[in-house]
């Protein structure tokens, strides 16, 4: 099996990159969702993140308000090192979790798992290859503000908290760029996909 960490910064394409890869037969692991997961009653995250936040963030059926703990770590840079101290953490678990599925079901699996922040965290390491997907800056401002309830404020200190495209390529093995047609970022992908499957034969 060969797992290929796919990364870049905020609204920069990754997620129509990964969707390529799903339909071109890889295994998709998104640290997204496995984030969204661990923060469930019961996950791993739950208990750590209401002992050092507060029942406060929970809504009224004892779930956990993202809007509300994004909230109290906007801007509080030492409160955004204590959430990401809980939830990384519970994340990894989870996603070597699914590695170790994937491999039992299919040994011979392509795998790209999915996260925003994988150099910053250093993360990239553990993985057979990393590939960055990059756009320019305004595109990722004019991508971001179209999402729901964004605002420019917000956008660019998440950018601000994110390393720039330069220092994410150079420790890339392949870079794909988002600017152009979809259809190049559809060709670029599937370029990428061909030399992963035949470095795992």
């Amino acid at each position: 099996m060969l797992i290929a960490g796919l990364t870049g910064g905020l609204a920069c394409g990754k997620s129509f990159v990964a969707e390529e890869f799903r339909r071109l037969g890889c295994h998709v692991v998104e640290a997204d969702e496995l984030g969204h997961e661990v923060l469930l009653p019961g996950g791993k995250a739950y208990a750590p993140a209401i002992g050092q936040f507060g029942p406060e963030i929970l809504n009224a059926d004892g779930t956990i308000d993202r809007a509300r703990l994004a909230h109290a770590v906007f801007g509080d840079p030492d409160a955004l090192a204590r959430l990401n101290a809980i939830v990384h953490p519970a994340v990894h678990e989870l996603a070597e979790e699914s590695f170790c599925e994937i491999a039992r079901e299919d040994p011979h699996a392509i795998v790209i798992y999915v996260a925003a922040i994988l150099v910053e965290t250093g993360a990239w390491r553990d993985y057979d290859k990393l590939i960055v997907v990059e756009c320019s800056r305004d595109t990722q401002i004019e991508r971001a503000l179209k999402r729901p309830n964004a605002t420019q404020a917000d956008v660019e200190a998440r950018l601000g908290r994110q390393f720039p495209p330069e220092a994410k390529r150079q420790y890339a093995h392949y870079v794909i760029r988002t600017d152009g047609a979809k259809e190049e970022t559809l060709r670029q992908t599937r370029m990428v996909f061909e030399d992963l499957r035949c470095l795992k034969k």
